[in-house]
């Protein structure tokens, strides 16, 4: 009888259904906190780099205007209107000596050498975050706003603040620069003065997308992908924008609409950057964009 009874309490001593259904329903709670911690932890530092990064550089800008009158780079005692428009020509004299130009109209497409960025050195390659990159200016953006007492943003630090390090999704070191520059009309990432911000995932410009234009649209508004084809057929009249469709796994064909399974623009391509020699994986770099921000001034 006792044996009995022992060999009964030993039966019953293991786990019963419903108590590896609670473990389970804990062990899922645990594990969706996380990802939802990750996902609020990458909108904080995408809401930092957009509030107290390119917003402060925006209005370092704005306030470069309001001191001297001209936007960056340019002639104060003859303003062009143009990024770095002192290093411009008009009828074979520099812009900035005042007998230059007198025997043409003062407009843009009377000037050489316009539309060289504005960048504190040269950051990534040309064309190495997306198509389209023009040449560097002569002149320091650093220089220009130090010169002119114009405070930037902390950036990564003294001499580096038109950088801006952080995380893409894949948890790989990544750097925000910024440079500005002139784009002559017809420019389909926009016309006139803008900044140029190089190093963006498509994630985070999309997320800075939204916020600027109130939708993620490569094409359109204020905010739009550097090196996009513009519309060029008359059918496409009033199109519809283009998403920022790249991410981790898929690249982007940057100079047209379809997605490539190649991708060109992603930094690191050569040792096996995202898509670019055919991996997919979780841990590559991401693609890397750059984007027109079109100023007011």
């Amino acid at each position: 009888m006792k044996q009995s009874t022992r060999n009964r309490r030993a039966a019953q001593s293991g786990f019963t259904l419903i108590e590896l259904t609670l473990v389970l329903a804990v062990i899922g709670l645990i594990i969706g906190a996380i990802a939802i911690g990750k996902d609020v932890q990458r909108n904080a530092e995408y809401t930092k780099i957009s509030n107290k990064y390119l917003e402060q550089w925006k209005m370092a800008y704005d306030q470069y205007y309001q001191r001297t009158g001209t936007v960056v780079g340019d002639c104060q005692q003859a303003p062009t209107y143009m990024v770095n428009g002192s290093e411009t020509s008009i009828d074979s004299a520099v812009s900035c000596q005042r007998a230059g130009g007198q025997a043409v109209a003062g407009i843009p497409e009377n000037f050489t050498n316009t539309g060289l960025k504005v960048c504190q050195g040269q950051g990534y390659a040309a064309d190495e975050t997306g198509g389209g990159d023009v040449g560097l200016a002569t002149q320091s953006l650093r220089d220009l706003m130090t010169r002119h007492g114009v405070r930037m943003p902390p950036g990564r630090g003294e001499a580096h603040e038109d950088r801006y390090v952080y995380q893409d999704t894949n948890g790989n070191t990544t750097e925000v620069q910024v440079c500005f520059q002139w784009n002559p009309a017809g420019t389909a990432s926009g016309a006139g003065n803008v900044m140029v911000v190089r190093g963006l995932t498509p994630d985070l410009a999309r997320y800075i997308d939204q916020i600027i234009d109130g939708k993620p649209d490569s094409r359109e508004g204020r905010f739009r992908i550097q090196g996009r084809a513009a519309h060029a057929q008359a059918i496409d009249a009033n199109a519809p924008g283009t998403s920022w469709e790249a991410n981790n796994t898929i690249a982007s064909n940057i100079a047209g609409n379809a997605q490539s399974a190649a991708d060109t623009t992603g930094v690191g391509a050569g040792s096996g950057g995202a898509t670019a020699t055919g991996r997919e994986y979780d841990e590559d770099r991401v693609t890397l964009l750059t984007a027109h921000w079109m100023m007011d001034q």
